[in-house]
């Protein structure tokens, strides 16, 4: 399949669920995921315009399980646990 233009690749909900089930397998995983970013930022810098997308997507992403680690550690213990 030839890739889509950017303005419509980030209308493509399939396209965008397939790469944050990426970021999401490497969290699972135990995987660094900050590594997995800075990989894909240093290879968008380098000319790889293909990944331009990827690394949007991988960035929301990160910030989205990040906040859920936040919330999961500040959650207290339920009362009798």
């Amino acid at each position: 399949m030839a890739a889509l233009p950017p303005w419509l690749q980030r209308w493509n909900f399939i396209d965008r669920a397939r790469l944050e089930r990426q970021l999401w397998d490497v969290f699972e995983a135990g995987g660094d995921l900050d590594a997995q970013v800075a990989e894909c930022r240093s290879a968008v810098a380098a000319g790889d315009r293909a990944r331009t997308f990827q690394l949007e997507v991988w960035e929301t992403t990160l910030r989205r399980i990040r906040k859920i680690e936040t919330l999961m550690r500040d959650q207290q213990a339920p009362p009798g646990a």
